[in-house]
């Protein structure tokens, strides 16, 4: 797995400035929900409480309660502005309630969620096991989590075009779906299900894909990007690389699309460490009545 770092009060910032032009640039968003909403069809019983981590501006949180309208739906997002506007989209009747946190800290008790969602969120958390490791923690035992990423060739154009004109790293990398799957594993998580979607986009020019990452708050995050403002000609260089990509007039750019889903474990499963053992969870509860007897 490549080593890269985050910086998560970025991802906030950007997502927060985001927050009132998303939705004019999400339609692919939009079309993985579809894609991953299928995922839920394979969860039969009718949830108490389901929890939609990276939620936004909350449109897979209403059609969640739309199909799960007797449920407590949780839409929880670290943008608290995402938040602020996905109020128009809870509804007013039943509706889903909105939570400021981290999907590495959920602030949830375990085992009290039927089904974990996540629609395209997780690329931008780099630390795998505690991501995954909350979501064994706060599933119920055969609890569902369904979750969409991007993976490695997401955005290949731009990063080859900026690659030509500097050394610095412009565009956030994204991990294997073999990663992915071994960090599910790792964690737990019972009978990992995977697959992988391209998707190709095709722009007017360069900027107007530049100008689709800033609307959706999904700009580079990477805590080596470089700090200051790019200078023009490194800008240019990368236009110019961009520009030599056209296929029938068009710019390109890759979207790679992993979705996913498996099963929370039962108690006292065993999950492995990084160095190779694993660590059981009991319920404090399962102790005291083994203690009894």
């Amino acid at each position: 797995m490549n080593a890269f770092h985050i910086d998560r009060r970025q991802v906030r910032h950007n997502f927060g400035r985001a927050a009132a032009s998303y939705e004019r640039h999400d339609a692919l968003q939009r079309e993985v929900q579809q894609v991953l909403l299928g995922r839920l069809d394979f969860y039969l019983p009718s949830p108490a409480r389901v929890l939609d981590v990276g939620a936004g501006t909350g449109r897979g949180s209403a059609l969640l309660k739309k199909r799960w309208p007797q449920a407590q739906v949780l839409a929880l997002d670290l943008a608290l502005p995402m938040l602020q506007a996905a109020k128009r989209h809870a509804g007013w009747l039943k509706p889903f309630q909105r939570v400021c946190a981290e999907a590495t800290r959920l602030p949830l008790p375990d085992h009290s969620v039927d089904v974990l969602h996540s629609n395209l969120c997780f690329q931008w958390i780099d630390d795998l096991p505690a991501l995954f490791g909350e979501c064994a923690r706060v599933l119920r035992p055969g609890g569902l989590l369904a979750f969409s990423t991007f993976g490695p060739d997401t955005l290949k154009e731009l990063r080859a075009a900026w690659a030509a004109a500097d050394r610095q790293p412009h565009v956030g990398r994204f991990l294997d779906m073999h990663d992915v799957g071994d960090a599910l594993i790792n964690a737990g998580l019972r009978d990992p299900v995977l697959d992988v979607d391209r998707y190709t986009l095709t722009y007017s020019e360069p900027r107007m894909l530049l100008k689709e990452l800033q609307g959706l708050g999904a700009t580079n995050a990477d805590s080596a990007r470089e700090r200051g403002l790019t200078g023009k000609s490194h800008y240019r260089a990368m236009l110019a690389a961009y520009e030599a990509m056209r296929v029938d007039g068009r710019i390109p750019a890759t979207w790679e699309v992993v979705t996913a889903h498996a099963w929370g474990p039962p108690p006292g499963q065993s999950r492995r460490m990084a160095g190779g053992g694993e660590i059981a969870s009991f319920s404090l509860d399962s102790l005291r009545g083994s203690r009894r007897r």
